[in-house]
């Protein structure tokens, strides 16, 4: 499954997707969509899924809203659906203009939502419970030092690092997990030389980190090499617009390139979104290995 955000029509697109690999690389197949609405969902921003059939989503203009998907009767159709759950953090942590959001599995049941607040600089912590009708058990401040508008966040698949791209600061920062991380914890890494990283997201392996520009038509990628630790530039960048499309939307030097960006299961394949091009898959080899040609669907 693949959730696109209409953050101006205030609400998602839903598409299945099939990624298959063969001796040509991947090829990607859309099967179906569907297109959600609720009044639940206002100006989305950031979504992910807590399964294949729970979806959480942050609205910069409100609250966190989780979902269970129609997944039954996709076949092109709009649904209206109701939240299971609104989440709008408690008094000491409350949610500010929450934008993207990543989710954690945490023990005995408990999903921990990770969000960046756009405009009160900060990340938060809220830990939702599956059996209680993912009621919040626990809602604090977690990552704030040195962020500036953070735009987007990616948890490493081995959930030792998050990474959190810094709109004021036009960077990328790394934290190193551990019980004491809190927000005056300095990031252990930070990723330079992107105009306006947006989206990210860690390959399976952890070796690199791929960031979408929004003031390029750029994805940038990072090579953990021995570590996350210091400041880096990109070890390559792709192009991943065309200079016509781009163009067409730099409004401002902080528009016209990717914005979202997803990697499937399979580790094959990337998602890269933006205003002015809808939807465009990419091979992940022909990003991070230059030798391998690329491919794109849109």
């Amino acid at each position: 499954m693949l959730a696109i955000a209409a953050f101006t029509r205030k609400r998602c697109l839903v598409l299945r997707v099939d990624v298959e690999t063969g001796s040509g690389g991947p090829s990607v197949t859309i099967h179906d969509f569907m297109e959600l609405r609720s009044d639940s969902i206002g100006q989305v921003h950031g979504l992910d899924f807590i399964d294949d059939r729970t979806l959480v989503i942050a609205n910069r203009d409100g609250q966190l809203a989780i979902f269970a998907l129609p997944l039954e009767s996709m076949a092109g159709q709009c649904h209206e659906i109701t939240a299971l759950r609104r989440i709008s953090g408690k008094p000491f942590c409350k949610l500010n203009s929450p934008g993207s959001i990543v989710v954690r599995k945490e023990s005995r049941g408990r999903i921990g939502l990770l969000v960046c607040n756009n405009y009160t600089h900060r990340v938060t912590r809220h830990v939702a419970v599956r059996w209680l009708g993912y009621r919040t058990t626990g809602n604090r401040p977690l990552l704030r030092n040195g962020l500036d508008i953070p735009d987007g966040i990616a948890l490493s698949h081995d959930g030792h690092w998050i990474a959190v791209s810094s709109h004021g600061t036009r960077d990328v920062k790394l934290y190193r997990t551990s019980p004491s991380l809190g927000p005056d914890s300095e990031p252990t890494g930070i990723l330079q030389d992107a105009n306006y990283p947006h989206g990210l997201r860690f390959s399976g392996d952890g070796r690199h980190l791929l960031v979408a520009d929004a003031g390029s038509p750029m994805v940038h990628v990072y090579d953990r090499e021995s570590g996350w630790a210091g400041c880096r530039a990109p070890s390559r960048s792709i192009a991943v617009l065309d200079e016509k499309t781009f163009l067409r939307g730099s409004a401002s030097p902080e528009e016209g390139g990717p914005k979202g960006l997803d990697i499937d299961r399979s580790n094959s394949v990337v998602a890269v979104t933006c205003e002015e091009q809808a939807l465009a898959f990419f091979a992940l080899a022909s990003l991070i290995e230059p030798q391998i040609a690329a491919f794109g669907t849109t």
